[in-house]
């Protein structure tokens, strides 16, 4: 039998749900990534109909902070959920580049024919953070369970003391370094000069964006209500750069004028995202019309540990700065063919030295205007891997909701010096 020939096929956005992202310890500290992953699933399913068998093709999904109960994660997701229990799911993981990796791992499929359908997300929790036993503790715990007799078990017990009942609790910093990824984005702030002014005046559109895309009633069909919130907790309407001018660095104070606050620096989130995707075949036929084409993506990584602690310009955060460049030249673009830019607000700092970084490889400016235009990671907050099934599905309604033909850049950056991007174009 000779193999099929494949053809390449576009991968329409057909829509996206997620629910409200919480500030940690807040709304949903008791509630688990499965939970919430399952409540934003139901929503989508529930929006577009997609509660028969076969349906959707699979469900790709991961969570950055896991517990041992979060094996399996997207397919207990799905067993739990109104998605039919017989869809295949699997987990997939590149800390905050999770939730646009699993869109790409599901656009992959649809693309090549092996699929018709298929959603993809992510959640994370903050507050919900597994706790691990102190490494001395398990070690001597194994031992216990090796031994082959009751005494050999006590004699193992025995070494227990009461410092190995510490719990080791994650850490938000880099194995290779040590250094939070604050720290890290302050030392790349320093090597690209961004100020505190333009950190905050940013922070400020974030807020006052996202302010005003909830009060034209942009993201009801998008954001689904869970534990008592409709909107982003962390959304502060009133922030002006002013305001955030009043808050203390947080970041970097161990040399002259830090300038990362916790007003221009993302806090810590729980939340969860999904997006549908589809042939156009499968769109047509159930009458749903894309808002969007997912049409390019590429990923890179640098050198973070030789080059930011060097104090050079490669730092934690900017692999994007390297993506994008190859992106562009594969699909023969420029960054001013592009009517909307997603960036990631990991930090102020951050977007500031990745639109510094493009403009020094020659990819020109980006117009403040056409930029992260509804708000973003500052005002919305960053449940890790859920953060990239929110962008798609915020850029492929904006692109919808113009009468043009329009093409949008995604940038989202990510630990061990990692970044995803992607193009989306509507017709």
């Amino acid at each position: 039998m000779s193999p099929q020939k494949m053809s390449v096929r576009r991968v329409a956005v057909v829509g996206g749900a997620r629910i409200p992202f919480a500030r940690s310890d807040g709304p949903y500290a008791t509630a688990s990534n499965q939970q919430m992953l399952t409540a934003a699933l139901d929503g989508l399913v529930e929006r577009h109909g997609l509660q028969e068998p076969g349906a959707v093709g699979e469900f790709v999904a991961g969570a950055v902070l896991k517990h041992s109960r979060d094996f399996n994660l997207a397919r207990e997701t799905v067993l739990g959920s109104k998605l039919h229990p017989a869809t295949p799911a699997y987990d997939i993981q590149q800390a905050c580049g999770t939730g646009l990796q699993a869109v790409i791992a599901a656009a992959n499929k649809i693309a090549l024919g092996q699929t018709e359908s298929a959603v993809a997300g992510g959640a994370d929790t903050a507050s919900d953070a597994p706790l691990g036993v102190n490494d001395s503790l398990r070690r001597i715990l194994l031992q216990a369970r090796r031994a082959k007799s009751l005494g050999g078990r006590v004699k193992a017990l025995a070494k227990v003391r009461p410092g190995h009942l510490v719990p080791d609790i994650p850490r938000n910093a880099e194995p290779r370094t040590g250094l939070s990824m604050g720290e890290h984005a302050a030392v790349t702030a320093r090597a690209w000069g961004i100020g505190r002014a333009a950190q905050d005046e940013l922070a400020a559109a974030s807020h006052q964006r996202l302010a005003a895309a909830y009060e034209r009633g942009f993201f009801q069909d998008l954001v689904i209500p869970f534990r008592g919130l409709a909107r982003d907790q962390n959304l502060r309407p009133g922030s002006t750069a002013e305001k955030l001018a009043s808050l203390k660095p947080v970041f970097g104070l161990a040399h002259p004028d830090p300038t990362m606050t916790a007003g221009n620096s993302t806090p810590l989130t729980d939340g969860a995202a999904t997006v549908l995707l589809a042939s156009e075949e499968w769109a047509r036929q159930r009458g749903l019309e894309p808002l969007a084409y997912l049409t390019a993506y590429e990923t890179a990584a640098v050198d973070f540990v030789g080059g930011d602690i060097a104090g050079g310009e490669d730092g934690l955060l900017m692999a994007p700065a390297y993506a994008v460049p190859r992106m562009l030249e594969r699909a023969g673009l420029h960054l001013a063919d592009f009517d909307l830019v997603e960036i990631h607000e990991a930090f102020a700092s951050q977007v500031l030295a990745t639109l510094a970084a493009w403009e020094k490889r020659g990819l020109g400016t980006v117009d403040r205007a056409r930029l992260n235009v509804v708000g973003s990671s500052l005002a919305t907050g960053h449940p890790f891997a859920a953060t990239g099934a929110r962008i798609v599905a915020t850029l492929a309604k904006l692109l919808a909701e113009r009468d043009a033909p329009a093409r949008g850049l995604i940038s989202i950056c990510a630990a061990g010096g990692q970044g995803v991007t992607a193009i989306l174009e509507r017709d």
